[in-house]
Formats: structure tokens, C-alpha cells, sequence
């Protein structure tokens, strides 16, 4: 399979590309804009700007993939706000650009999308529940799931939810504890594997539930979407179970071999909050995987089971044998 993957050097993007090439031995190629790895390792990257629509497509044309994974995202609440015409042609516009694009080859498009498309009151939703954003953020990845699955011939949505594990580009996550789950369990061991004391958030106005996922485990699902053909549509590519805040940040501390005890609730930082431009944030997007594991076959793994999946990567620098499909 030859796959085509926007955002590869970012984190879920890199996870992507690393089961895509070294587990099932797929032909990758990246194109990447603000991060250029100086040794790719196992794909090929060119610099291209994807709001310049004639250079993607040809991008594309030039690759001619089987498959086309969008995963690039302009990825700053407080900037998406600030910059919100800049944000929808990164969002939206770019969608359909890529569209236009695996179209032109016969590709498949798939299409990286959030939980945060729900609006908090909607726990347990599951691939047919309506979106309703609450936030920027959401409502630009709701119309790009709708840009990717009205424009392109063959496409597949793929939401993932509370997504953790190792960067495989990077050697530091872009960010640490913020109003949502990403890089949440790394921001935790950071600081209790040194042996210092860490404020989990707790709050109203907080995503206080999601549905722990590994990023490598949400790449593993979307690798069985691209290899099935008649696999279109909306897929939730996460853990099998929902989680709090602390109780994940328990169970990581357990399962890394760190003492608990340091954990403190603490409520959000306010500089933080006050940055977020008065957007909303979803409190419980805790979402299932019915449609995913019917069609797939996909059989999504508990939080503790994911947390010692993360531990096993992070150890050995590399991915382990996958149970999923």
C-alpha cells in the first residue's frame, strides 16, 4: 500500500506513519511545512504548504497513493480563535483540498477527527450521534468530516478520543496539562517519576471524561480502515472505556511503577483558562465504538491495557505486536 499522510511529524500524525510503515510495511510519503525531521526514518517527507491547493494536488499526483490519511491540524485553541479565517482554510478548506486531490488518483481519504465534535452532555456517543460543537475547534472538525465525506469518492472519517503515547518525530510533546486529555498521562509521569507532587485539573469547565486512547492503537484502526475497501464513513479509533482526570492518572502511576499518592486535584490554571478566548470546552466525550468494531472488527483495548501498551513503547523505543483486528 502506498500511503499519503499529512501531519506525519506530528503526534498522532507519527503514529500513523511508524504502523503504517514498519508494522505492515506500507510505502509512506509526508508532506510536512513548520517541522522538517532532519533523518525521516522509514518515509519520505517534501515540504509543501497544504493551503496551496495546486501544490497538493499535484503532491499527490506525483505519490499517486493508495490512500491519502489527513491528519494535520492547526492544533492551538487560543491561536484557531485569534486567527479564525486562517483557521478555516487549515480546517476546511484544506479537507477539501486533499479530497480534490485523492480523487484525482483513486485514492481512499481518511480523515483524523475528536471527540471534542460532541458537546459534552453526549457520554457515551457513538458513531451515528449527531455532533453538536460547543467550541471552534469542534465545529471546524465537524465541517471537515463533512467536507471529506461529501467531496471525496471514497472516505472515511476517523475520530479518536483522550489520545496518549509516544512521539515518535519529537522528543517532547508540544505541550503539557491543559483543558483537554492530550499528552496528559506524559505530563503526569514527567513530573511523579521524579518524585514531585502533580495538580491534576478537576473543574466544571473542563473535559473531566474522554475515553483513553493509544495513538499507536488509533493508527492500528486506521490502517484497517485504509486496507478495507468497503470501510467508508464515521469510525471511533479508541480505547474500549471512559475515564476521569485522576482516575487515569491513577491508574498510569500503577501501571508506570510511580506512587499515587503524589497526585493532588487542583483546580485549572487560570492563566490557561483565561487564554482559551472564552471557548467552551466539552465536559464528558466519552464515546463507544459500535460501528467500528462491526465493521472492523476492531476490538478496542481497557485503559489499563492501553497504559501498559504505552509503558512496553516507551521502554523500548519501539511498537510491540498488536492484538487489535
Amino acid at each position: 500500500m502506498r500511503a499519503y499522510v499529512t501531519g506525519g511529524t506530528g503526534f498522532i500524525g507519527a503514529n500513523i506513519v511508524k504502523v503504517f510503515a514498519e508494522r505492515h510495511g506500507a510505502t509512506v510519503h509526508c508532506p510536512v511545512h513548520s517541522f522538517v525531521p532532519e533523518h525521516p526514518q522509514g518515509y519520505t517527507i517534501e515540504q509543501l504548504n497544504l493551503l496551496d491547493a495546486e501544490a497538493v494536488v499535484a503532491s499527490v499526483a506525483r505519490f499517486e497513493p493508495d490512500v491519502v490519511v489527513h491528519s494535520m491540524i492547526l492544533n492551538d485553541l487560543h491561536g484557531i480563535y485569534n486567527q479564525r479565517k486562517l483557521a478555516w482554510r487549515s480546517y476546511v478548506e484544506a479537507t477539501l483540498t486533499v479530497a480534490d486531490a485523492a480523487n484525482r488518483v483513486g485514492a481512499k481519504l481518511i480523515v483524523v477527527s475528536t471527540d471534542w465534535v460532541f458537546d459534552g452532555t453526549q457520554a457515551g456517543a457513538d458513531e451515528n450521534t449527531p455532533p453538536n460543537p460547543v467550541n471552534y475547534y469542534g465545529v471546524l472538525k465537524a465541517l471537515s468530516e463533512q467536507a471529506a465525506l461529501l467531496r471525496a469518492d471514497r472516505a472515511a472519517v476517523a475520530r479518536v478520543s483522550a489520545v496518549n503515547g509516544v512521539h515518535w518525530a519529537r522528543n517532547e510533546m508540544p505541550r503539557g496539562q491543559d483543558p483537554g486529555f492530550g499528552y496528559f498521562v506524559t505530563t503526569v509521569l514527567d513530573a511523579v517519576s521524579q518524585g514531585e507532587p502533580f495538580g491534576v485539573w478537576e473543574g466544571d469547565d473542563i473535559n473531566m471524561t474522554a475515553t483513553p486512547s493509544l495513538a499507536s492503537e488509533c493508527a492500528e484502526a486506521m490502517w484497517l480502515i485504509a486496507a478495507d475497501t468497503q470501510a467508508d464513513g464515521i469510525f471511533h479509533c479508541c480505547g474500549a472505556e471512559p475515564a476521569g482526570r485522576m482516575e487515569l492518572a491513577h491508574t498510569a502511576c500503577e501501571v508506570f511503577g510511580h506512587d499515587p499518592s503524589l497526585l493532588r486535584s487542583v483546580s485549572p490554571d487560570p492563566e490557561m483558562m483565561a487564554s482559551l478566548a472564552g471557548a467552551r470546552i466539552p465536559y464528558d466525550t466519552t464515546i463507544r465504538t459500535l460501528r467500528t468494531t462491526e465493521i472492523l472488527g476492531y476490538e478496542p483495548l481497557g485503559s489499563r491495557e492501553l497504559l501498559e501498551r504505552f509503558k512496553q513503547e516507551a521502554e523500548t523505543g519501539d511498537l510491540i505486536a498488536t492484538t487489535g483486528g
